[in-house]
């Protein structure tokens, strides 16, 4: 166990950073290709992108905790709430 003991609180917690995060990064989380390229893109300036790379880590951090949830039997939250296109 990592050391989670209230999981939904650090769940809510890391999504707040994760959307303050995105927002500085001009990450729309809606968009998986856009998520996809900030946790896969290798970037040259990542040392001058601190930003970027403080989200790339919490994006790794909660699929992490997502997948311990998942093997303790727990169902995450999603990261945004499901909206059904119109």
């Amino acid at each position: 166990m990592s050391g989670f003991e209230h999981y939904e609180h650090e769940l809510q917690e890391l999504d707040h950073e994760i959307r303050r995060y995105a927002v500085v990064c001009h990450v729309d989380l809606a968009n998986r290709y856009e998520i996809d390229a900030c946790l896969h893109d290798d970037h040259l300036s990542w040392a001058e992108d601190r930003a970027r790379e403080s989200l790339r880590g919490l994006l790794i951090l909660r699929i992490k905790l997502e997948a311990e949830m998942i093997e303790l039997g727990f169902s995450p939250a999603p990261l945004l709430p499901y909206t059904p296109e119109q």
